[in-house]
């Protein structure tokens, strides 16, 4: 588990004092190569490439393709093939239930879905597919990127427009709040996807950037052990040496300084308290060995792999001519002019990233001259700039954090639950004796930080999400004895604060600007919160609290958890597992009345379930008519068939319906599959008069032939014309064994007469004769009042619609029952 692992760091950096080493710097040069500079170095290599055949999507399907970007990629590639080509300006038109959507979300699986509101934000800003250079950036957190299928569709993308890590692909057949609801019927073509990705990345560690023209050259910084065995020192660099494109060579210098200050405080008597203590690393490259040219940029990349404080980037050194030096700073991308996370000018006073999140960040530094800016030059200016630059990595010892490593932070272990209803179900608790691994939750208050001179004060708690487990959610529930006043804020790989969080919630407020993050069931003692498909990593929780908190009791409760409040209770909760086999996902399947991400949105009203109820229940009663004619008849038989026909539509439908269930759902739908099917063929074969022995034999086979349909596809649109075929079948193959049997047939001589007027008499008679025993073997008005029945219940099919089927269903179940009558009926 990677969570006690993260404690053991802590507990390491409180023993080394290192917290703040956990920087390395990569210096890239020559970012604006000339062109037709080391074209042949920019050549990039395929490092990863997927592909997946045909993937078949029934109506209302999804699945998803995990997809992972190393940190060196350049491009990426996604081709995409599919059987439909649905035109951009044409969306609007088509029906979401038939709308079938690719969608990319970077680490977590994206839900195009999850609300009304982001669904039609998703609609109206399709991503664009093409090659590089459009524009298009889709590294927003929380938002995905969807396009239609079309039959052949290509995107490119460079690391300058996405970031590296882990991306999910979603394949979705039919969306809305109906896509997890139970459907009566699920009719509808299958749609066919096939997909091929293809990662590019430099063939060298010596080039770098979206097209592999930069030069790159390392440079790392790191702090010893404390361990006296083990110690060396933190000058004697191995720096690997590269050539630049530069006129000259550099000489380089690295300092590395290493500061810890412990502060001490009387408070009261014979209390002492920290007040201050802090671990930092600090580079630097002087001597006026860095070197820019006006209009080119350099880069570097910062790894920061603990919670740490802040860190800061700092210029010097000039020369004559003053210039502005300009640094962009990007969070796991490259940084650009127009786009970046924190940018400013460090020719003056240094640019701070506060709390910043674990991972790496891409910073950028260009140098902009003021006076040619300003167009007022009397000399001419420098081609190359050179300076030199700072930077320094703060963090704090000992199980502390916060702006003056005052407040308290603890490491989550994470325990699986046992007997978990999805892989990945679990729970965490601070990997301290005050907690046990049997509890489920643990009292806040004892882990509280301390502070006799604030009266608000911080406490964290950090956790991680397992790789493949991106598709769970957090749950976080806090419940008090006493009105509750405490406020909770979260961020994905750092530290949140007042004011840089990514969710947050109180016992009256959260930051319901997010979809993925619910805020339910608070009152003044309780406090649950959810983030759904949280992100595989780093998550930290800022509980924000009042210094006096010793006449409360508060137990928190950390999980993480398959599907949103077990599904409302309007549903069950499922897991499946992605294309790549690699990540896990949980998903709800709503009963007939709800739907949506959690089965909250309510599709059916009570008066539309009671209404719904009656016409499918109700309606059965029809079999009462086919079933009384058997009886008057005296085809014992058929009258069992009819009568259990009616009994088992009527018990499969009030489960259906959710009403009640006698049986399993899959045994009902059987026997009210099953004996629909031996209804219709005994019809058929009732039409012909033959001998019981040769209708048992009949009945025998259509009951193993129907049995193996209703067993391995009930619900089959084929099995329509399957069962209509079997039943014309037996009806010539008993009117054969009846005509045989009572030698109603014409003996042809073995001679031909090709005398022509003699052969059109004999035709004749045989014609006259045909019609004459059909015309005394059936009732033609109910012979034709069955085949009109036959295709209103051809028609009703043909109407039915997940929303409609409560209607057209129940018509069907109606005129199959009354076909049964007039077929039979038409018999003399």
């Amino acid at each position: 588990m990677r969570a006690p692992m993260a404690a053991a760091r802590w507990r390491r950096a409180a023993a080394a004092a290192a917290a703040a080493a956990a920087a390395v710097l990569v210096l890239v040069m020559g970012a604006g190569l000339p062109a037709g500079c080391a074209a042949q170095e920019g050549e990039e290599v395929v490092v990863a490439s997927y592909g997946q055949g045909r993937l078949w999507l029934k109506p209302y399907d999804w699945t998803y393709l995990r997809v992972e970007l190393p940190p060196s990629f350049s491009s990426v590639t996604m081709d995409f093939e599919t059987d439909m080509d649905i035109q951009r300006e044409h969306m609007k038109g088509i029906p979401r239930s038939e709308l079938a959507i690719i969608c990319l979300m970077n680490s977590n699986p994206p839900i195009p879905d999850i609300s009304e509101s982001y669904l039609d934000s998703l609609l109206s800003n399709f991503l664009p597919s093409g090659p590089f250079g459009n524009g298009n950036i889709i590294n927003q957190s929380n938002l995905a990127q969807c396009l239609p299928f079309q039959k052949n569709i290509t995107v490119v993308r460079t690391n300058d427009q996405i970031s590296p890590g882990v991306w999910y692909i979603g394949y979705f057949h039919g969306i809305g709040p109906a896509r997890t609801q139970s459907k009566m019927i699920s009719r509808g073509k299958a749609r066919l996807v096939s997909t091929h990705i293809t990662v590019r990345e430099c063939p060298t560690s010596a080039f770098w950037g979206p097209y592999c023209n930069q030069t790159v050259e390392m440079i790392g910084c790191s702090q010893p052990s404390i361990d006296n065995n083990n110690s060396r020192n933190l000058l004697d660099l191995n720096i690997e040496r590269r050539n630049s494109w530069y006129p000259r060579e550099h000489n380089r210098r690295i300092n590395i300084l290493s500061q810890s200050q412990l502060v001490e405080k009387e408070v009261g008597s014979n209390v002492t308290a920290l007040a201050r203590m802090e671990n930092s690393v600090t580079c630097s490259i002087s001597n006026n060995s860095l070197c820019v040219r006006q209009g080119d940029m350099k880069f570097y990349f910062l790894d920061v792999v603990d919670l740490a404080l802040q860190f800061e980037i700092t210029a010097a050194n000039f020369g004559v001519i003053e210039p502005s030096l300009i640094c962009y700073l990007r969070y796991n991308a490259f940084p650009q002019r127009d786009l970046h996370d924190y940018s400013g000018d460090i020719s003056h006073d240094p640019l701070v990233v506060k709390l910043p999140n674990i991972g790496r960040w891409y910073i950028a530094i260009e140098t902009v001259n003021k006076t040619q800016m300003n167009n007022t030059a009397s000399k001419p200016v420098l081609d190359t700039m050179c300076f030199s630059l700072k930077w320094q990595l703060t963090g704090c010892l000992n199980g502390k954090t916060g702006t003056n490593c005052s407040w308290e932070v603890y490491g989550l272990q994470r325990v699986p639950r046992r007997s978990p209803s999805i892989p990945f179900e679990s729970y965490y608790i601070p990997s301290d004796e005050r907690a046990s691994l049997e509890d489920s939750h643990f009292y806040l208050e004892q882990f509280l930080s301390n502070s006799s001179h604030e009266q608000i004060a911080w406490t964290y708690f950090f956790l991680d999400v397992p790789r493949g487990s991106a598709g769970a959610l957090i749950h976080v529930q806090l419940k008090s004895d006493k009105e509750l006043n405490y406020e909770l804020y979260s961020k994905y790989g750092g530290l949140p604060s007042n004011d840089i969080w990514d969710y947050y919630a109180s016992r009256t407020s959260s930051s319901n600007s997010s979809v993925f993050f619910s805020l339910q069931n608070s009152t003044n003692s309780d406090m649950d919160l959810s983030i759904f498909y949280a992100k595989e990593g780093t998550w930290c929780f800022g509980v924000k609290h009042p210094t006096d908190t010793a006449n409360s009791q508060t137990y928190m409760s950390v999980s993480l958890q398959g599907c949103h409040r077990n599904c409302n209770q309007k549903g069950v909760c499922h897991s499946s597992v992605d294309e790549s086999g690699l990540t896990f996902y949980s998903f709800c399947t709503c009963d007939r009345d709800h739907g949506g991400f959690d089965c909250s949105d309510e599709l059916v009203s009570p008066n539309g379930h009671i209404w719904q109820s009656v016409f499918l229940i109700a309606s059965n009663a029809a079999a009462i008519l086919p079933a009384f004619w058997a009886l008057r008849q005296k085809a014992f038989a058929e009258w069992i068939l009819y009568t259990s026909s009616g009994i088992s539509s009527a018990l499969y439908h009030s489960c259906d319906v959710g009403t009640w269930c006698i049986l399993s759902f899959r045994v009902l739908q059987f026997l009210d599959f099953w004996l629909s099917f031996m209804a219709v063929v005994g019809t058929f074969i009732c039409m012909a008069t033959i001998d019981e022995a040769s209708k048992r034999a009949m009945h025998t086979a259509v009951f193993i032939l129907t049995a193996l349909l209703a067993a391995t596809g009930a619900t089959r649109s084929a099995n329509i014309g399957i069962v209509i075929a079997i039943g014309s079948l037996g009806l010539l193959m008993g009117w054969l064994l009846e005509f045989s049997t009572a030698r109603r047939f014409i003996c042809w001589p073995w001679q031909i007469n090709l005398s022509m007027p003699q052969s059109w008499a004999n035709f004749g008679t045989l014609f006259r004769n045909t019609l004459e025993v059909l015309n005394k073997r059936f009732r033609w008005i109910f012979l034709l009042l069955g085949f009109i029945t036959l295709s209103f219940a051809a028609t009703s099919w043909k109407l039915e619609s997940n929303s409609n089927y409560w209607i057209w269903h129940r018509g069907t179940e109606a005129v199959r029952q009354c076909f049964g009558e007039e077929l039979t009926e038409a018999v003399n």
